[in-house]
């Protein structure tokens, strides 16, 4: 008669620890299960531990969620980002624990093994891009690319964000790599490739250069730094703001909210304008066309006189000058400085708009008007007409 079920399994955990508890309950559950195939043991055992690490995970995490709270909001993004791989860690950890101690065939322990492996490598890969990740945001903790003064923060958030994207390709690259050469059918597949690699290496470097150009110029893009994020930049003759720059393009977010996508080697190979290259303060011009009679040093004056009460300006350059001079009108040009492009852009609206204004109201004679010289048989013909009108009327 065989021992009870918590008899025996004392007398193992006493004897032979807990390796020999689980060779026996796999006896056991071996002769239960009798004539099953020899996989099906294995199997089973390897999805139960799936389920007990599984459980267990889901209470780490409910006692984790509840020690953190929401008093340390960083400490809670990274658990939640790391709990996918937590849960793949758990996982390996109970089924290499668990499998082994069932006496398996040499097919069973090569299946197991390479799967265990290429877990393995799949964790360490994914540990890789969480580390990466939790780093790049932690570094970037101090620097608030919101602010009015934001250069050096765009140059740090710039150089890390695409330093970080380029990791990640490479963490990715790598991992995919090795889990699959974990099996024999494909590492014999790239020996065989590398083997015979004349044309074939040629043909997939050819495919494959644009995706280098990107990730050598996204590289060359952080280091030096024609871009940055939050940049405004003229592309293509279109205006707006660098909104995002991934490993492989850039997204600029238009002045009416359309977004051009533009490759990074774009970038690096042609000529583009950066308004705000050197900090993020700039300069907002106004033209307008006026009479040959306007006064310049009276629209110079409310021109100070608008940008000392507009909460746009910041007090740097305010300035009217005469550019051009047409047949018919002067070319008046206004200058004024904001702190940055879209204060700037708001700005140069509130100073065209309360000039033209200014003309209007107080000015009218110096708008724009054409002249024109009449000759004497002109003006006879018009007194003519005239009179001819009086007497029919």
């Amino acid at each position: 008669m065989k021992p009870c079920w918590n008899s025996w399994v004392l007398i193992g955990v006493k004897r032979s620890g807990i390796s020999q508890v689980l060779q026996h309950i796999a006896t056991e559950i071996r002769e239960t299960l009798g004539l099953a195939p020899g996989w099906v043991l294995p199997s089973m055992l390897a999805m139960a531990a799936i389920a007990v690490a599984l459980m267990l995970h889901s209470i780490f995490v409910a006692l984790m969620r509840r020690w953190v709270g929401v008093k340390h909001p960083y400490i809670r993004s990274v658990f939640t980002n790391t709990k996918g791989a937590t849960r793949l860690a758990l996982i390996i950890c109970i089924v290499s624990v668990t499998v082994p101690a069932v006496p398996l065939s040499p097919e069973m322990q090569s299946f197991f093994g390479r799967a265990l492996g290429f877990g393995l490598i799949i964790l360490i890969g994914w540990v890789g891009l969480i580390a990466t990740n939790i780093g790049a945001d932690f570094y970037l903790r101090r620097f608030d690319v919101r602010a009015e003064d934001n250069l050096l923060a765009r140059k740090h958030y710039t150089q890390v964000r695409i330093l970080q994207r380029a990791v990640d390709t490479l963490i990715v690259i790598v991992t995919i790599g090795a889990a699959l050469m974990t099996f024999e059918e494909v590492r014999q597949f790239g020996i065989s490739l590398f083997a015979s690699a004349g044309v074939a290496g040629v043909v997939v470097a050819l495919a494959a250069r644009p995706v280098f150009a990107n990730l050598i110029a996204g590289v060359q893009i952080a280091m030096t730094q024609p871009i940055r994020v939050y940049d405004a930049v003229v592309v293509e003759g279109e205006w707006g703001w660098i909104e995002e720059i991934t490993s492989a393009y850039v997204v600029i977010k238009l002045w009416d909210w359309r977004r051009l996508v533009v490759p990074l080697s774009y970038f690096i190979e042609k000529p583009f304008q950066n308004w705000t290259r050197e900090n993020a303060s700039i300069i907002g011009t106004v033209l307008l066309h006026a009479d040959y009679t306007v006064p310049v040093d009276r629209v110079r004056r409310k021109l100070s006189e608008i940008a000392k009460s507009s909460p746009l300006w910041d007090a740097q350059v305010v300035n009217l000058q005469v550019t051009d001079a047409t047949e018919e009108t002067v070319e008046l040009r206004a200058l004024v400085s904001a702190r940055t492009s879209p204060a700037a852009w708001d700005l140069r609206c509130e100073v065209r708009e309360k000039l033209i204004a200014f003309l209007q109201e107080e000015i009218p004679e110096a708008l724009p008007r054409v002249r024109a010289t009449l000759t004497e048989r002109a003006a006879s013909n018009r007194r003519f007409s005239e009179a001819s009108q009086a007497r029919a009327g």
